[in-house]
């Protein structure tokens, strides 16, 4: 069975602007060749679409515009869809996080990859199934 994984939008940007070589590209990676089985949502999807055309992000990363669209729809393509009908609200300091947390629980996530950990692990609202990781941690698990 696959790994189901919520991949933070700042991991997608990492893995755009990064090293070629850096953990988060390998995880893209892991997810588009379906060794990963990657969760979205329409909160994270909106963010993704929102972030990757941002114009700072376009002009550090070597892809094209149309390139990184072309990588965004593979992405989603491989992705599960998860609509979320309860929202935790689990107050983590930044409330546009909590929409990760709820993503995960609704998708029986086993984790949720961020390079930003330590913004998911002070909720109010704990969730010990769910794991928060970078994506060097899960690519040494994986």
């Amino acid at each position: 069975m696959l790994d189901r994984v919520v991949i933070d939008t700042s991991v997608f940007v990492s893995a755009l602007i990064g090293k070629t070589g850096g953990a988060s590209r390998s995880l893209l990676r892991l997810c588009l060749v379906g060794e990963l089985q990657p969760l979205m949502g329409s909160a994270l999807f909106s963010e993704y679409c929102d972030v990757s055309a941002r114009d700072r992000i376009r002009d550090r990363c070597p892809l094209t515009p149309l390139e990184i669209e072309e990588l965004l729809s593979a992405f989603v393509s491989k992705c599960e869809w998860v609509p979320i009908y309860y929202l935790w609200r689990p107050k983590l300091r930044d409330e546009a996080d909590n929409h990760l947390i709820e993503l995960a629980v609704a998708g029986n996530a086993t984790s949720i990859v961020t390079n930003n950990p330590r913004d998911l692990r002070n909720a109010e609202i704990s969730f010990p199934e769910v794991r928060i990781l970078t994506s060097k941690q899960l690519l040494k698990e994986h």
